[in-house]
């Protein structure tokens, strides 16, 4: 993972006025356990003019999706829910030749009520001018317990122990 493209991703995502909450590794470094992460994991508020410019926004600084759907498609709940059901999708993947380092897993659901989380973001400052928002440790806590995956289960240990 790469700081500039990082700091590519939420410039953009902020210029194109989308709501988003980073989440994932970068959250758990956000939140005090600095570890590797090699992918930027997001919420994205999944309603369909939301979802268009967060992908139009990604688009423009080099990225595109992984499998041959469209934008369109992705904002459609419908087609979104069959993923899930069909091909126990949890994540859309984007890529760039641009930021070849630094691929982005955008969720194809909301594991959080997004108004209630919106409303309790802690932020991150990238660079002078440049927050990103990240989801709450407590959040944060409950999406890692529900995956449990070795890795989630170190963030869960080495996030509770910090002070």
């Amino acid at each position: 993972m790469e700081l500039r493209s990082v700091e590519s991703i939420v410039s953009a995502l902020n210029q194109a006025g989308v709501r988003y909450i980073i989440v994932g590794g970068l959250a758990v470094n956000a939140h005090g356990f600095v570890r590797m992460t090699r992918d930027v994991d997001l919420v994205v508020e999944l309603n369909e003019d939301n979802i268009l410019r967060g992908l139009q926004a990604l688009f423009s600084i080099g990225y595109q999706m992984a499998i041959p759907a469209s934008p369109a498609d992705f904002a459609n709940a419908d087609i979104r829910q069959q993923w899930r059901r069909e091909r126990n999708m949890i994540v859309l993947k984007l890529w760039s030749d641009s930021h070849q380092r630094t691929p982005i897993d955008i969720f194809v659901y909301e594991p959080f009520d997004f108004g209630a989380e919106w409303n309790k973001l802690a932020h991150l400052e990238l660079a002078e001018g440049l927050t990103a928002p990240i989801v709450s440790l407590e959040s944060l806590l409950r999406m890692k317990r529900e995956a449990a995956r070795p890795q989630d289960l170190v963030d869960i240990q080495e996030l509770t122990r910090l002070p």
